[in-house]
């Protein structure tokens, strides 16, 4: 390698910082290039850290030094140490002491997006994880919890809006400059990476919410200007969220105000600073004909996810960064369950598993699998991942299943009680489990503490004489990387008896009784459970709701199957049968053609259980759309686990769907006709699901009979009057290999190419279906940047994600392709570099031919000169595997 590994951090080495700091007062004078912060520190030793007379050492990056005072005194070298990272004073006073730093910095030239930078001409910080080192020297770190007082000033004209945390105090302008200034004060102590500040022309939206204990807060939405008419949904997402919290978890906003700021540029969805959220602006701006219905959801989803973080988050924050699941996974739990609540309940669980499958799972069978606490990390960017944010969100919902809700809500109240104004650890909440239920919780804390999927073998005896049913479950989790030994879970599983005629059957446990819940705990690594007066026999319907992020091993006939799909009470388990058999028909189909015989039979098995499922009126539209949908590439690929050949499996998938639309073609065009659009747009679950199951049923009537689809999907574009009806009826074409696909998606452009979000979707749509040779020529126009997140994220992430066969495509062209943008992207913006070098966490899935050629790329990149820590660990640790 060219270049020495950078330095581990291990949890075992954290220590609370030598000094506490009080109050911080910042001054920024705003200038695009020259950009003066003052800071002034009310330190004092901390008498929770166990050094005494300790060196005060605070991180920095990228600043230019002005100046540093101590009460009172300039302090020259050497009573100060400078370096590249960090500003050290040697020997401190052994009391309270005030430290004023002046720095300067340039927040036009920050092309990593991380601490303050400009966006389009406005000012605008990103802190979280360390960024407020690029803006003052400090103590860059969670535990160190201050109270801040901001004083900006900027030029009036290009800078009208000035924002900061907490509230507002005097504001007005400076005489004869052309400039003014704003004093903002924000009452709760925080750490640093919860610092905002955004300054500039913006054109601001608002409303106001009257909490339940009757206190008025303000509520603004700033956008650029124009765009003003895109914030409604997103406000009213707001309102909806701060209700909920109050009614689900007691918890009431505290401060005067609640503002949010969309940018175009950021590296992130968005950023729960204490009462000014910064927001990538596609999860805010929505109107039905520059929005789908995936975008109204999301923006309902990720602005509450932000505001919940208000109490998780930011009033309790997490002690060091490998805490981080600790708020991360309990908010994603929390913004889950209040989406739950407002739409679909057993769509949304669905949605979230087929996440977690697709990102999370595969990162625990990866090189860069690692517990949802980890215990070491180069680079903490690196671990905003799947893993801390769906896994650590499914960990919190197995506690309220082990405990039940009562508890689980009595438990959330203890840890709001204990822990307010804290920075605490994953101990501190399970402890609060714990203590509220009564219920021992050791070993479930192994899900904090170790990587890797567990597979659970079930193996079933029914015992027609004895009317006795045995279920034996075997966990076990592989090896991942640093952790050779597992030791057994404790797994709860929801579980039902199905009878012949769908009913669930009681469930008389051998040695419990009658259960009071249909839950199971699995211990040990094996254990059996004998359910009695079983009078006929039942098909097991397991781990129902998804209880446990596990991995079923199963042998479960195909008619077993077909019966759970259109008779199980779970509406999970019946999506999960209907999967099941989908992935089956798709490897079998990679096989021999002296197999086809038995595949056709089994697919016309499987669409006709579709046919009952989407006949049945009792389901909801949303949930039929799911139905409809086939295991993913990747998910194929998953399942074979070795030797995958991308365009084998592609072909696969796309044969099966091919006879699914056409033996179905007459029911779904059916559903087509009774589907469409009458009436203004709503985004509500009812037309939401109408619309995915329109959509759903197109692209399988696509896959069918593509010659006389295409006509219909040009009748649809033609006719669209939303932006979920153009992006729908585009995805179907996506799958028909025509000239017509290229001139939709020219005219798509055409209509839309002054607006950056509408681009980014365009961008999108070509990368899920482009050859590595179109990527490269799509890199090249003119609409491409690649200083933009969200513009990068569209085509490199969007065919590194989407594209498993472009992506991974024999030549070797994908990978070469991808690695020369990370390369390139690392000089300018190191965090998007390295998410994009997780895509090639799959790559020893693939046959040799690919695994050559995917190794000499990342060998490739860790061999470069300068590469960045963020990606040097994710590409050092794919390469090791």
């Amino acid at each position: 390698m060219a270049q020495d590994a950078p330095a581990t951090i291990h949890l075992k080495d954290y220590r609370p910082a030598p000094y506490s700091i009080g109050e911080l007062s910042l001054n920024f004078s705003l200038e695009p290039r020259t950009t003066r912060v003052t800071s002034r520190m009310d330190i004092k030793p901390n008498p929770a850290s166990a050094e005494k007379n300790a060196a005060l050492v605070f991180s920095g990056e990228k600043l230019k030094l002005i100046g540093v005072t101590l009460d009172g005194k300039k302090l020259e070298a050497p009573a100060f140490l400078l370096t590249d990272h960090e500003l050290t004073i040697p020997a401190p006073p052994t009391s309270q002491f005030i430290l004023e730093i002046e720095t300067e910095c340039d927040p036009a030239g920050n092309t990593a997006l991380s601490g303050l930078y400009q966006s389009n001409g406005v000012f605008c910080t990103q802190c979280e994880a360390e960024g407020f080192r690029r803006i003052t020297y400090f103590y860059d770190r969670p535990d160190v919890m201050t109270r801040y007082t901001v004083r900006m000033e900027a030029d009036k004209a290009s800078c009208p809006v000035l924002l900061s945390n907490g509230n507002c105090g005097e504001t007005g302008d400076i005489a004869g400059t052309g400039r003014h200034f704003a004093v903002w004060h924000d009452p709760h102590p925080k750490p640093s990476y919860l610092f905002a500040l955004v300054a500039g022309e913006l054109a601001g939206v608002h409303d106001s919410f009257t909490t339940m204990s009757g206190r008025k807060v303000q509520l603004g939405i700033y956008v650029e200007k124009g765009k003003e008419d895109r914030c409604a949904w997103a406000m009213e997402s707001l309102k909806a969220s701060m209700r909920w919290d109050e009614t689900a978890f007691g918890r009431e906003y505290d401060l005067e105000v609640f503002n949010i700021v969309a940018v175009s540029d950021f590296n992130m969805g968005a950023m729960e600073n204490k009462g000014l959220n910064v927001f990538n602006d596609k999860y805010i701006l929505a109107l039905p004909e520059t929005a789908t219905d995936l975008d109204y959801t999301n923006i309902e989803a990720i602005i509450a996810h932000e505001y919940f973080h208000n109490w998780t988050g930011n009033r309790i924050t997490c002690r060091e960064w490998f805490q981080l699941c600790l708020k991360e996974g309990l908010t994603v739990f929390r913004d889950q369950e209040f989406s739950s609540d407002l739409r679909s309940r057993a769509v949304k669980r669905i949605t979230d598993v087929k996440t977690l499958r697709a990102r999370q799972m595969p990162e625990d069978a990866g090189p860069l699998a690692h517990p949802p606490r980890p215990n070491a990390y180069i680079e903490i960017n690196n671990f905003y991942t799947p893993t801390v944010y769906e896994k650590g969100a499914e960990i919190c919902r197995m506690m309220k299943t082990l405990i039940g809700d009562k508890a689980f809500r009595k438990a959330m109240d203890l840890y709001f009680e204990r822990h307010d104004g804290d920075a605490a650890t994953v101990e501190d909440l399970v402890a609060c489990m714990a203590d509220a239920s009564g219920r021992e919780l050791t070993q479930f804390f192994k899900w904090y503490e170790q990587a890797g999927t567990p597979h659970v073998k079930v193996t079933t005896h029914y015992d027609a004489k004895a009317k006795t049913f045995d279920l034996t479950l075997a966990q076990k989790t592989a090896p991942t990387p640093g952790q050779a030994d597992k030791s057994p879970m404790h797994i709860p599983f929801g579980l039902g008896l199905v009878g012949p005629s769908g009913e669930d059957m009681a469930l008389d446990l051998e040695g419990v009784g009658s259960l009071n819940a249909p839950i199971i705990e699995l211990t040990e690594e094996t254990k059996s459970f004998r359910f009695r007066n079983i009078s006929s026999r039942p098909v097991l319907s397991l781990n129902r709701g998804f209880s446990a992020p596990v991995i079923l091993q199963e042998n479960v006939s195909a008619e077993d199957q077909l019966f759970l799909m259109g008779r199980d009470k779970d509406t999970f388990n019946r999506w999960e049968a209907g999967q099941s058999l989908g992935r089956k028909l798709i490897i079998a189909s990679l096989k021999s053609p002296d197999d086809l015989i038995e595949v056709m039979g089994s697919i016309g098995s499987y669409a006709a259980a579709l046919k009952t499922t989407l006949g049945d009126q009792k389901l909801d539209q949303a949930f039929k759309a799911l139905m409809l949908g086939l295991p993913t590439e990747a998910d194929i690929a998953a399942a074979l686990g070795a030797n995958v050949d991308t365009d084998k499996v592609l072909a696969a998938r796309d044969f099966v769907r091919g006879q699914l639309g056409d033996r179905l073609r007459d029911t779904l065009l059916g559903i087509w006709n009774d589907t469409g659009e009458s009436g203004a747009y709503e985004p509500s679950p009812a037309s939401t699901g109408r619309r995915a199951l329109r959509y759903a049923v197109l692209g399988l009537l696509a896959a069918g009979t593509p010659d006389t689809t295409v006509k219909l999907i040009q009748r649809e574009l033609a006719n669209a009057s939303s932006m979920t009806a153009e992006i729908g009826a585009l995805t179907a074409m996506l799958s028909i290999d025509a000239p017509e696909r290229e001139q939709e998606l020219e005219k798509f452009y055409a209509r839309h190419k002054g607006d950056h979000l509408l681009v980014d979707k365009w961008f999108a749509l070509n990368a899920y279906v482009a050859k590595a040779a179109k990527i490269e020529a799509l890199m090249g126009h003119p609409d491409f940047r690649l200083s933009t997140p969200n513009r990068v994220y569209a085509l490199i992430g969007g065919f590194t994600s989407m594209n498993l066969a472009g992506f991974h495509a024999a030549d070797g062209e994908g990978y070469r392709v991808v690695a020369d943008t990370i390369l390139k992207l690392d000089k300018t913006n190191p965090q998007v570099a390295a998410r994009l070098a997780t895509g090639f966490r799959s790559w020893r899935l693939m046959d040799e031919p690919r695994r050559k050629a995917a190794t000499g790329q990342l060998e490739r990149i860790v061999a470069t000169p300068g590469l960045s820590r963020d990606c040097f660990e994710i590409a050092s640790k794919t390469l090791k595997g």
